[in-house]
């Protein structure tokens, strides 16, 4: 740790380091010495192969907002002595600095419409305010990370190779999902239609990734290794699949989940605060199958894994994706059945 420190030109001696968070992905601390607050990383780099890329991303997005002059609230990471954003040592691998955001907090579950709206107007500015930025100077971090074509074909691969034992007792389900195969459909199709642009997205819209102040209004959002060029299905989307229910992807009564319809159209009201006029008319025809475009796709991933023998997420219990992926199919039902009432939301929304 001294050397992780003295790469960013800070002393051992003069810092404390505490664990902080309660993310799957990276190792983080929070460091407190003389000159403040500051969050300390070590990416994760069986997860993120070059991290580099995701410091191109973050220098180019910082650039960026100088150079035009942005008023967002951007937390760009502490530059190392020699002026990089990551700090490398052989042998262990990639650190990262940043300011923590004084007076700022996060939300692991939203409690509110409020919240909601609050997040998904966040994500739609930090859409917007980039939306000058040539989205091909963007490094892919997680390819093929929302391709809901390869995710359909990987589950068809699994219902060829995978357990047979557990491909017979999940036939009800894999029958279902099948059924539902006009959303990947109309994935290929919004790949070729040039109503649908690429756009600087985030790609994990969770409500913790967005910073709030003492007033519950939001900053910024955060957690930006994700951002890469993607469709709006895909912010959107997310955040439908993780703030419409009040039960997360966990949850094994099914009977508790349900649509918030308040939610809902607090999504929609917040996104469209910001993104109403940078979308196309195309777009705004499929922000409800945004949310079936996210869900499909997670409940097909944790079936797949399942029926691979929980290679990829692993499993905390005998059946855990299963179980999981039942919980997606049910959200996915109980949206389909409102699809007529928020569809309507969607249009009053976008009028007003």
């Amino acid at each position: 740790m001294d050397r992780i420190l003295a790469g960013f030109g800070l002393k051992m001696s003069e810092c404390s380091l505490t664990p902080f968070g309660n993310g799957l992905i990276n190792h983080t601390w929070i460091l407190k010495n003389a000159e403040g607050d500051f969050i300390l990383q070590k990416v994760n780099s069986n997860v993120f192969t070059k991290p580099e890329d995701i410091a191109s991303n973050f220098d180019l997005i910082e650039n960026y907002l100088k150079q035009t002059g942005q008023n967002y609230f951007f937390v760009a990471p502490v530059k190392t002595t020699d002026g990089k954003s990551l700090f490398f040592i052989e042998g262990d691998g990639y650190y990262r600095l940043f300011p923590f955001v004084a007076g700022s907090h996060s939300i692991v579950v939203v409690g509110n419409e409020d919240q909601a709206r609050e997040a998904a107007k966040q994500f739609g500015l930090f859409t917007k305010v980039l939306s000058g930025i040539d989205v091909d100077r963007l490094k892919i971090t997680l390819p093929s990370f929302h391709d809901l074509s390869l995710r359909y074909q990987q589950f068809l691969e699994a219902l060829e190779t995978g357990n047979r034992e557990r491909i017979d007792a999940a036939a009800g389900l894999i029958n279902e999902l099948k059924d539902h195969s006009r959303i990947a459909d109309r994935y290929e199709a919004i790949k070729i239609n040039p109503g649908f642009k690429k756009r600087v997205t985030h790609h994990d819209t969770k409500i913790s990734n967005v910073l709030f102040n003492q007033n519950n209004k939001g900053i910024c959002v955060i957690d930006l290794d994700t951002v890469m060029p993607g469709y709006f299905i895909s912010d959107v989307g997310d955040m439908m699949r993780t703030y419409l229910s009040p039960v997360s992807e966990e949850e094994k009564d099914f009977d508790k989940i349900e649509i918030r319809d308040a939610y809902y159209k607090a999504i929609v009201q917040g996104y469209l605060e910001q993104m109403n006029e940078e979308l196309t008319p195309i777009e705004k025809e499929h922000f409800f199958y945004s949310g079936l475009f996210m869900i499909y796709m997670q409940a097909l991933r944790f079936l797949t894994d399942h029926l691979n023998n929980d290679r990829y997420y692993g499993a905390k219990y005998e059946g855990h994706n299963l179980v999981r992926a039942q919980n997606q199919a049910v959200l996915l039902k109980r949206l389909l059945e409102k699809q007529e009432l928020l569809t309507a939301a969607i249009f009053l929304a976008a009028s007003e």
